[in-house]
């Protein structure tokens, strides 16, 4: 097998791309965040989604929910790739006839939520313990049992995984996340 030469030109646009020089290097991976507004149709959720698997694309995370317009929906998807493959996502999506508006979010100043419920089993001693920890999340209480508490915690990824992680000292019992959402940040007094 021959080496391949790449000009100057294809170094610069394959490091910008994030992607490898040569056939043993590899790609760099980054995680984006894109939002898709669609059509509320028959099947057209299932088209984005079936995209991404026809091709064998990996997704993260996936909400849908009511747009501005209750004919649209309002998709946020999170998924792993270097920039061609995601610029390559982005014009296939753009080509489905249900799609209206694709924006990789990610590039640009954004708000990231998502919604977890944490139930965690404790003893009514442990009750103290346990809530002054979940007050610094400021997640709240959702349900309780004799012996468990239900919490929700709402906020950036990093919050919830650090919220799942401080709950391990304690029997978690289930985990439920939502998937996020997100929307690009205006910002009111740009300099």
């Amino acid at each position: 097998m021959t080496q391949q030469t790449l000009t100057p030109q294809q170094v610069y646009r394959k490091q910008a791309a994030g992607e490898a020089l040569g056939p043993d290097g590899n790609d760099v991976q980054h995680r984006h965040v894109l939002t898709v507004l669609v059509e509320n149709s028959l099947g057209a959720l299932n088209r984005v989604a079936n995209l991404f698997s026809q091709r064998g694309f990996n997704l993260e995370s996936v909400s849908v929910g009511e747009a501005k317009d209750p004919q649209l929906r309002r998709m946020t998807l999170v998924t792993t790739g270097n920039d061609r493959i995601i610029a390559q996502v982005i014009r296939q999506l753009n080509a489905l006839i249900d799609t209206l508006e694709v924006e990789d979010v990610t590039a640009y100043d954004h708000i990231e939520r998502e919604l977890c419920l944490v139930q965690v089993r404790c003893s009514a001693t442990e009750r103290h313990a346990l809530t002054s920890v979940v007050d610094i999340f400021r997640a709240t209480v959702v349900n309780i049992t004799p012996d468990s508490l239900t919490f929700e915690v709402t906020g950036p990824p990093t919050k919830i995984n650090a919220f799942i992680g401080m709950m391990r000292d304690y029997e978690v019992l289930e985990v439920a996340r939502s998937g996020r959402v997100a929307m690009r940040r205006e910002l009111a007094f740009e300099h």
